[in-house]
């Protein structure tokens, strides 16, 4: 599975498909229908074992008394076929609404008495939308128009607003016909990513989409609290349609964030999220291989009668036989789901299917493209800035120190967030300059001065052999007495002083212990008089003074 373009899932019988799922690394169409048709045959002898195993069970059906409706229900509400054609015809999903519920109520008043309808309530409505299905249906098969006056093959007018809200790190408004997405896309730290608690292998991922479909976006008012399965299965589908265009770590080292807001859904809201999150993403600067886009094809078949419809609406939906999506770029598909009503459903009519998506996907990332060209190439300015450097693995515990006090500190001085991983590849992010000065103090911590190197550091203890300075967090070098001046200098004291900032240059470093001697640049001549050893301190080397102090030691008790 790691290595091929193609993850594909198939239900269905003997004798056609009834779903698909795949994700795909931009294959053909020609090699999608190879292996949908493969897919076909293995279900066609999993059926035929299954068939084997029935015969020797020898089930005997059950009988059940189904409810048949009286024949004069049908036969009034038929009679008002052209009435309801006429309904349908218009292009705006809440007048035809209107107008279909107007005429079903007329219908419902006037050809039925109060108690036929006390009697026959739900064949009634069940009679009225067959109604509408059989007028919708017969309009696109007889005339080849659409409810909204459309072509088949024609997609319903564009709205495209890349950039549309200025503060968040990347949006996209994606507006088909009626349906209208927004999406907003967040970049953060490779450790916000989302962890998966599951059987599978993977401990979470980089990329999250998430799909919102609030009551609203259908004119209607509801409880918004956790996705149900519509939302989280039209999320994972615009995920899947985008991931194989994502760069990796290496080269965009940052987790990903959309979330798509349906605000008016009148069919194909999930395309929509798709082609509203690539638009985001290419605004926020994220180096996607390719731009995708995506459409929804529909279904009209009756007999040998059949009409492929591209990007559907509801009602199309609703009435119709398939909601075939279909997403990708120039090269391929990306993605693609399935859901079939019709019987007989051919590779012929597949193949026409997935033709006519192809050239509605480049109809639609055309206008896409024309808005936005190529990802911005400069990320929002509220977006972060991630630094990545690489440090020994055995670094990595003076960078974070004693329980994250160095790394904590470090943060708090700079703003910047840090993090390091295993590895030794640290992450740093920030929105100002505060990841460049934390990215300076990380790269000084784990810094080992070189032979020739010079650096300005501060003066932290004084011997009687010579000064230590400061080159890095960590590292220390000597400055020998014989260096410190033009001269001869009794005590390092008569030049330097704790605290004090010298320029100093590496020249020597020992393999084994690791011990670094210095130079010192711009020496200052030695004061006069301090060529003689000052020994009032205990710093000088005046071997008498030393006697002393040892003969004057209290001697240690031995009990």
């Amino acid at each position: 599975q790691e290595n091929s373009d193609l993850e594909l899932t198939i239900a269905g019988t003997a004798d056609y498909i009834s779903m698909v799922e795949a994700g795909a690394a931009e294959i053909s169409e020609e090699d999608m229908l190879a292996a949908m048709t493969f897919g076909q045959e293995a279900i066609a002898a999993f059926c035929e074992k299954q068939a084997a195993f029935l015969a020797k069970v020898n089930p005997t059906p059950m009988d059940y008394t189904i409810h048949a409706a009286d024949p004069s229900v049908a036969e009034r509400v038929d009679a008002h076929l052209d009435e309801m054609s006429a309904a349908l015809k218009d292009a705006d999903k809440a007048a035809r609404m209107q107008k279909v519920e107007e005429l079903k109520s007329s219908i419902i008043e006037n050809d039925f008495t109060e108690e036929e309808r006390t009697t026959w309530g739900s064949d009634i409505k069940a009679a009225l939308k067959a109604l509408e299905k059989r007028a919708m249906r017969a309009m696109i098969l007889e005339t080849g128009e659409r409810v909204d006056g459309r072509a088949p093959e024609e997609i319903r007018p564009l709205y495209i607003v890349p950039g549309y809200l200025p503060r968040v790190h990347g949006s996209g408004l994606f507006q088909r016909g009626q349906t209208q997405v927004m999406s907003v896309c967040t970049l953060g730290m490779l450790n916000e990513w989302q962890r998966l608690d599951t059987i599978w292998p993977e401990e979470g991922k980089r990329y999250m989409h998430q799909y919102n479909f609030p009551p609203y976006c259908t004119g209607e008012t509801g409880r918004m609290g956790a996705p149900k399965r519509r939302e989280v299965g039209h999320g994972a589908l615009a995920e899947r349609a985008i991931a194989p265009v994502l760069p990796d770590t290496d080269t965009f080292p940052y987790a990903i964030r959309v979330v798509s807001e349906v605000l008016e859904s009148n069919g194909s809201s999930s395309m929509a999220s798709t082609c509203g999150s690539c638009l985001a993403l290419m605004d926020a600067g994220v180096p996607i291989s390719a731009p995708v886009s995506g459409v929804a094809m529909g279904l009209i078949k009756e007999g040998d009668d059949v009409v492929i419809l591209s990007d559907i609406q509801g009602i199309e939906d609703f009435l119709g036989d398939m909601d075939f999506k279909v997403c990708g770029t120039t090269e391929g598909i990306t993605a693609l789901q399935m859901d079939n009503k019709a019987k007989g459903l051919s590779t012929e009519i597949l193949a026409e299917a997935l033709g006519q998506a192809k050239r509605g996907r480049a109809f639609i990332l055309d206008a896409m493209l024309e808005q936005i060209p190529a990802p911005r190439e400069e990320l929002s300015e509220y977006a972060p800035r991630i630094i990545t450097i690489k440090i020994p693995v055995d670094k990595i515990r003076d960078v974070i120190g004693t329980g994250g006090k160095v790394i904590r500190g470090i943060q708090e001085e700079t703003g910047a967030s840090i993090e390091v991983h295993e590895d030794g590849n640290v992450f740093i992010a920030s929105v100002d300059t505060g990841g460049e000065a934390a990215r300076k103090m990380v790269e000084d911590i784990v810094k080992v001065p070189e032979v020739g190197e010079e650096y300005e550091g501060e003066v932290v203890n004084i011997q009687s052999f010579g000064a230590f300075v400061k080159l890095t967090p960590n590292k220390d070098g000597l400055l020998h007495i014989s260096r410190v001046a033009n001269g001869r200098v009794g005590a390092v004291e008569d030049v330097l002083s704790e605290g004090d900032t010298v320029k100093v240059k590496v020249i020597e470093v020992d393999e084994k212990t690791g011990k670094i001697s210095l130079d010192r640049l711009d020496k200052p001549d030695a004061p006069e008089g301090s060529s003689k050893p000052r020994n009032d301190k205990g710093h000088g080397n005046d071997r008498r003074d030393r006697d002393r102090k040892r003969d004057n030691r209290k001697p240690r008790r031995r009990d």
